[in-house]
């Protein structure tokens, strides 16, 4: 089976910082990466007033990690949203390399909060539909 298309990608380019002492990426960046294509999405498609009522936190994350990156290469985050369960929508990442090779894959799930009382909230249509879920 093929992954869905995604609905936001960003490329990331590896700096000496996310080198280990094994040459290549560390894993914890791998991770920070996929929360970060959460937040970016997120970002780019809410408005500013949207984004002030409401805030997503990670709750879960499963990841695989695949094949090494190295120092100089730049990857590409995908992401694309599953299923929708009340105040939760899981979220899938793909880290691909130069080469379109897949590095890592995650699936993380993301709870939204009312910002005011950080209580999580179900997911209203508005937002639903701003991410054409």
């Amino acid at each position: 089976m093929t992954d869905p298309t995604p609905q936001f990608a960003f490329d990331a380019p590896v700096t000496p910082d996310h080198i280990d002492e094994l040459g290549h990426v560390n894993h914890k960046v791998y991770v920070a990466w996929a929360e970060e294509a959460g937040v970016r999405h997120w970002r780019a498609v809410a408005p500013p007033e949207m984004q002030g009522r409401y805030v997503w936190v990670a709750s879960q994350l499963e990841m695989a990690f695949l094949r090494e990156t190295k120092p100089g290469e730049t990857v590409r985050v995908e992401t694309w949203l599953g299923a929708l369960r009340g105040a939760r929508f899981d979220r899938h990442v793909r880290i691909l390399g130069p080469d379109g090779g897949v590095r890592a894959r995650a699936q993380t799930t993301w709870a939204l909060l009312d910002a005011a009382t950080r209580r999580p909230v179900r997911v209203p249509p508005e937002i639903v539909a701003l991410f054409g879920a």
